[in-house]
């Protein structure tokens, strides 16, 4: 009887963590966008939407696509207590914001950093498509066309049903497929889907979140107001360092980096140049009608 209450609970324990072990389907999406208003150049990043049987996240995939860089000099680091400027070796994203899609209700959450601290607010996004009857093959897929206005913009998006996922990029949902296109009347922002890959053991966590959750920089979203997260960022692209200089003395900015002659201080310098380089580098944003303002008409 003991032997057998023994392998009973082995094996709960063994599907108790087999449960435990997402997959997911990630999809790979190649953004094209105008980051100017007043110029006609166009630039191109890699986006990805995993899809698990919860949720779907979307975001750019240029830090988590150098998850291994990193990790060898993060660990190189800690083994010489040293430091290396970590910049000169990995390339910045475009975008720093997530989409989070729970299912099967399609609640959306914006999750954002401001400073050091994570943001999330939920945005009740709700799409009036028109499916149209054109048909179009893409890549390999099999697709139809659809439209909707949603930001100030008008949407043309073309779903494959061969892809049972009503999801999308961004924050895009509500089709009877997966999202395989979609763009703007005026090509700002245009997705295209790319390719496509099964992830056993997925953690939606990538090595960056999770060494910057080592060292002090929480990955614990704090609720708020897309108001009150709007208004904060503004602040914070007027001065991106305020909170880390109420933190830090006139002492420490002179102290030097572990095995390094840079100083706190010129470190932080260029931090800030480059919070600014990139909270400047857009100013056509994917929405430039906010949610709040066309629920208030």
């Amino acid at each position: 009887m003991k032997k057998l209450f023994s392998i009973f609970l082995l094996t709960a324990i063994f599907f108790a963590n087999a449960q435990e072990k997402e997959t997911a389907n990630r999809f790979f999406y190649e953004l094209t966008f105008k980051p100017k208003k007043d110029s006609a150049k166009l630039d191109k990043v890699i986006t990805i939407l995993d899809i698990t049987s919860k949720k779907s996240i979307y975001q750019d995939y240029t830090i988590p696509a150098q998850d291994s860089i990193l990790k060898l000099t993060v660990e190189e680091m800690e083994k010489t207590k040293t430091w290396k400027d970590v910049t000169k070796l990995i390339k910045m994203p475009k975008f720093s914001f997530k989409i989070i899609k729970t299912y099967p209700d399609m609640k959306e959450q914006y999750v954002d950093r401001i400073s050091m601290n994570l943001f999330g607010y939920e945005d009740d996004v709700k799409y009036n498509w028109n499916i149209l009857p054109d048909k179009e093959k893409i890549g390999e897929y099999n697709t139809q066309k659809a439209y909707a206005e949603f930001g100030g913009r008008k949407w043309t998006a073309w779903f494959s049903t061969d892809i049972p996922f009503q999801d999308g990029p961004y924050k895009f949902y509500g089709l009877p497929g997966l999202i395989v296109k979609i763009e703007d009347s005026e090509k700002n922002y245009s997705w295209k889907l790319s390719g496509n890959k099964k992830i056993e053991n997925y953690d939606e966590l990538s090595y960056s979140d999770k060494i910057n959750a080592k060292y002090g920089i929480s990955q614990t979203v704090t609720p708020t107001t897309k108001d009150k997260f709007e208004k904060a960022y503004i602040a914070f692209k007027q001065d991106p360092m305020a909170e880390f200089r109420s933190k830090v003395t006139p002492e420490m900015m002179n102290m030097k980096m572990p095995g390094s002659d840079t100083t706190i201080g010129e470190m932080a310098k260029k931090q800030e140049k480059m919070a600014k380089d990139f909270l400047s580098a857009n100013d056509n944003p994917i929405e430039i009608k906010s949610q709040i303002s066309e629920k208030k008409k």
